[in-house]
This record gives C-alpha cells, sequence and structure tokens, in this order.
C-alpha cells in the first residue's frame, strides 16, 4: 500500500492551521515525474511535538568527537548531559599499533557536574582542575572540551581554559562550543565539529610516503557493531591502504595525518560532508560519495572507487573480491530473501541511512515505503544539486563558516592525487560522481513517503495506515511501534548486533530482520485495528 493524498490529508487534519500549514513542507508524496520535489527540512521543529531529534552537543560528543578513542573526552556541563551521550552508539574500538589498550578511552565518561554554585559563579575553574587530574591519572594524547546549555548561558570560557591547559600539559586540549540550543538538531553540532578537526587537527601529521598507493580516508564511519572493520577488511583485500577512519575507531594521530589520502571516501554525507569539502578547498583531495549498505550498494562503491584510480591491476583483483563474497554469502541471503520478498518496512535514521538500507532491503526483496531523517538538510533528499538554492536562515549562522584557501605547501589538483592526467580526470567525472551526493529522492518510487523530523503522532497514523512489516527508527520510537504489534529496530546502536556494513554485514541483517519479523511473540501482540476489526 501506498500514501494517498487523502490519507496524508488524515494524517494532519488534527494539527492546528499553522501547524498543519509547516507539516505539509516536511511531507512529500513522491512522483517520478517530477524531477525534483522540494521538501522543508533543516528548521525548527514546531514546540511541543515529540521529534526524534537530539540536540547540538548530541551531534558534536556524541556522534563526531566521542568515537576517538586516545582523548579523554570531557563534557563541562550537568552530569545528565554526560550520561545521555555516554555508551549509548556503540562505537566500537581497539588497541592497535598506533594505540596500546591503556591509551583508548571512549568507553569512559567525564564531566564537570556542574552544580548550582558553578551556574551562579561560573564552572572555569571547576574544569581547569578537572582537567589538570585527568591529565595526571590517565596521561591522554589529548583532551576534548564539550560544552552543554548552561555553559553558552553562563559564558564560561572554555576556550581560553582549553589554550591555558594545553600550555601547562603540552598536549592538544580542544574546546567544542557546542551547546544544546545551538542549531536545530544535532546536524549543527555536526557542523562544529567538523570546523574544529579541521582547524586545529587535520593536516598537522607528517606527509605521507610518497610510494604508498590507493591511500583512502572513510569519512562518515562510526564503527557501530563492527561496521568500520569489516569495510576495512574487504579493503584491505583489495589493496587499498585505509588512512583513517573518521572517527570510528581512530585515534588523534590518524586524524592529523588525514591530508595524506589521495581519496576520501564519504560514508555519512550529513555528519561529515564540511570536512570532505574543507580538505578539497585546502588540500585538492577528492571526495567519493559511497554506501557500504548492502550486497548491490557495496559492489557499486568498490566498482567507483576503482575506476577513480584507474589501474587494471585494481580492478581485476576489485572483482574477484566481489566474486569471492558473493559465492560465500549469497546462499544465506537466498535463504532470507524467501521470508523477506514483498514485505514492507519504514526507515526514519539517520545521516544518510534511511537512504542506505532502501538498497539492502530491496537486496532482500522488501521496499521502504516511507523514509525520512531527524536532522537532515533539502541536500540529503534532493541531491547537492539544490545547495545553492537553500536559503541559510538564522539558525544557521549561528555556526561559523571557515574560510579556507589551498594550502601553499600540501595542496595537489584532484587529478594529481589520483595519478592521472587531467584529461583522463575530465573522463572519470563523466562515469563516477565526484564530490556529489544524488540525495534520497532519485531512488524512491511512485507513492512512496518522505518526511523529515517526523514525530509520534504522524508515525502512529502512518503505521496504522499503511501497516508495514518493519520499522527502523530510534529508541525514542521503537517501543511505541512494538505496541501497535510491529516489529521494530533501533538502529542508532543496531540494538546490540552488528555489524550491517559490507558482505558479512548484509548477512548478519538479513537474519536479525528475518527473526524480528517471524518471532512468536507478534502473535501474542493485537494490533489496534486488529482489534477494531473484531
Amino acid at each position: 500500500m501506498s500514501m494517498s493524498e487523502d490519507m496524508m490529508g488524515d494524517m494532519l487534519e488534527k494539527y492546528p492551521e499553522k501547524v498543519l500549514k509547516n507539516r505539509k513542507k516536511h511531507i512529500t508524496i513522491v512522483d517520478t515525474n517530477q524531477a525534483c520535489q522540494q521538501i522543508e527540512a533543516n528548521t525548527r521543529t514546531i514546540p511541543g511535538i515529540i521529534s526524534q531529534r537530539g540536540c547540538a552537543y548530541a551531534g558534536c560528543k556524541g556522534v563526531v568527537v566521542g568515537p576517538i578513542k586516545d582523548m579523554v573526552h570531557i563534557v563541562h556541563g550537568p552530569v545528565g548531559c554526560s550520561y545521555y551521550a555516554w555508551g549509548t552508539r556503540r562505537n566500537k574500538a581497539r588497541a592497535d599499533d598506533n594505540t596500546p589498550a591503556d591509551q583508548i578511552f571512549s568507553t569512559l565518561c567525564f564531566t564537570t557536574d556542574m552544580q548550582e554554585s558553578d551556574i551562579v559563579f561560573g564552572g572555569e575553574k571547576k574544569l581547569a582542575k578537572m582537567i589538570d587530574e585527568v591529565v595526571e591519572a590517565f596521561h591522554p594524547r589529548a583532551v576534548s572540551i564539550c560544552a552543554t546549555c548552561p555553559v553558552g548561558l553562563i559564558g564560561d570560557d572554555i576556550g581560553a581554559v582549553a589554550k591555558a591547559a594545553q600550555e601547562r600539559h603540552g598536549i592538544q586540549v580542544l574546546s567544542f562550543n557546542c551547546e544544546g540550543y545551538k542549531g536545530v538538531s544535532q546536524s549543527a553540532g555536526h557542523h562544529i565539529a567538523n570546523n574544529n578537526l579541521m582547524e586545529h587537527v587535520i593536516g598537522t601529521g607528517p606527509d605521507r610516503d610518497p610510494s604508498d598507493k590507493y591511500v583512502i580516508n572513510i569519512l562518515g564511519e562510526y564503527n557501530i557493531g563492527g561496521d568500520g572493520w569489516e569495510i576495512e577488511r574487504i579493503l584491505g583485500d583489495i589493496g587499498y591502504k585505509v588512512n583513517c577512519v573518521l572517527t570510528g575507531d581512530t585515534s588523534i594521530l590518524e586524524i592529523k595525518n588525514l591530508h595524506q589520502a589521495h581519496l576520501n571516501l564519504v560514508q555519512c554525507h550529513r555528519s561529515i560532508n564540511y570536512i570532505a569539502e574543507m580538505m578539497e578547498t585546502k588540500y585538492g583531495t577528492p571526495w567519493l560519495k559511497v554506501n557500504f549498505i548492502g550486497v548491490e550498494a557495496t559492489k557499486k562503491s568498490l566498482r567507483e572507487m576503482a575506476l577513480c584510480f584507474g589501474d587494471e591491476v585494481l580492478i581485476k583483483k576489485t572483482e574477484e573480491v566481489i566474486a569471492r563474497e558473493e559465492a560465500r554469502i549469497m546462499p544465506v541471503i537466498e535463504h532470507y530473501r524467501k521470508i523477506c520478498q514483498g514485505k514492507t518496512a519504514f526507515a526514519f535514521v539517520g545521516g544518510s541511512r534511511s537512504h542506505h538500507y532502501m538498497h539492502l532491503l530491496r537486496d532482500l526483496g522488501m521496499e521502504v515505503v516511507v523514509a525520512g531523517y531527524e536532522f537532515a538538510h533539502r541536500d540529503d533528499y534532493e541531491g547537492r544539486q539544490v545547495i545553492p538554492s537553500i536559503k541559510t536562515d538564522a539558525d544557521s549562522k549561528n555556526i561559523p563558516e571557515l574560510h579556507l584557501s589551498p594550502d601553499e605547501e600540501k595542496f595537489q589538483e584532484a587529478h594529481i592525487h589520483l595519478n592521472m592526467s587531467k584529461e583522463k580526470f575530465d573522463e572519470l567525472n563523466k562515469k563516477v560522481p565526484l564530490s556529489f551526493y544524488e540525495g534520497m529522492q532519485p531512488d524512491m518510487k511512485d507513492g512512496e513517503v518522505m518526511i523529515d523530523d517526523c514525530n509520534h503522532h504522524e508515525l502512529e497514523k502512518m503505521v496504522r495506515t499503511l501497516r508495514p512489516d518493519l520499522v527502523f527508527a530510534g529508541v525514542r520510537d521503537k517501543y511505541f511501534v512494538q505496541k501497535l504489534g510491529v516489529p521494530a529496530k533501533q538502529m542508532h546502536s543496531y540494538d546490540y548486533s552488528g555489524p550491517y556494513a559490507g558482505f558479512n554485514g548484509a548477512m548478519n541483517f538479513a537474519r536479525d530482520i528475518t527473526n524480528a519479523m517471524t518471532t512468536p511473540a507478534w502473535k501474542l501482540v493485537t494490533a489496534p485495528w486488529e482489534k477494531q476489526t473484531q
């Protein structure tokens, strides 16, 4: 079943007139006869509506900065803010040649635990003392300070505290003014984190060995459930050198060397596209939007990567690895496809993931009939070609823009990064969409729904109307969807499973969603519409 205008009208009729006018702009029923349908995004949530969104602090500390494993991350604010961003996303990390086990701090939680007296008299001295204690106890390579709402309201200068601590201890101390109220969602925090890493960390390491071949960064991969490790396994088998995964299972040392890569791969477009663009400006590094979620999507990404380097040996090895992996996993996928075929799903997952999972679900014979994001911008839905037409509002202006210029020593033209002539690079651009993301809309079908910043009321109405077989969302929506008699999966942390990326991830995902839909527990739950029928 697909959504009709009448169904959407029924869903929105309970709203006051002003709210209805606002929410209609955030919902689009896909019509493939129209080249591009505009959707409202990255605007304030209406007060009183139960949104899936997080705050700027959640985007900065919880998503981008928090997974950096060899830094101590101090939350300057009340303890509740720190607890919110601690241990919730399952960003796995392990010791390696660069980072010994005693330098991994990402599973720990550090907070100044601001009290009323700190709000009244200021918390700068308390923060400075905590940095001293942390350095003495743990000897980290670097420290980050993330501010929460009270800090911005009382005016603590965490930048000055960080600078003084850096001089005292001789290690990098980064301050992030990511107070939760900045911006309209966690997207603001992504931008703040990107700017800070670009300005103070990236490019400060030594230059690479010029003899290294096929050096890549994976940007916007946070190693949830081990996704990054599965991607690294595949790329390593083909012959790529993974320079840095930003920021899943990565260290501050690797981020300093981010500029060493020949090519940047962008997995989560929304959270990291700023760094991809800024590195292109400053170092000339080309970037490619990839998707390692799903068998067909992974194959497509691997083939486009190989074309970027234009090496026949690499292209051949890519096909060999694809053939090997398909022979191993497709019998398993086919087993689960028999059960999943023809079923439908909703997907409300951050970053680019709602789009990514469309491909994996189609590998299993399923369709995503309703999809959306909590914190996307219009280009995540409609493609980057709409960026020039997006008007910057007052909320977006809260986030400073870095105005970079080419680095005098380290900048190289994109074709030099890829070791090819300008003519060959121009030909490559006709085959592979470098520095571009087409958005989610082109992969959706007639009658399917794109919805931005979906809330409880709308989700419940759509579940009752379209009756999906499975819903992918966050923890706020998972349990009430299950009370409606529909299995739901928490996709921000994979419900303690994973990895779901790459070829092994496709098998894990197929197993988990098949189990979710076929578990006998659902026979004990009577959906509300079934009660009405009875």
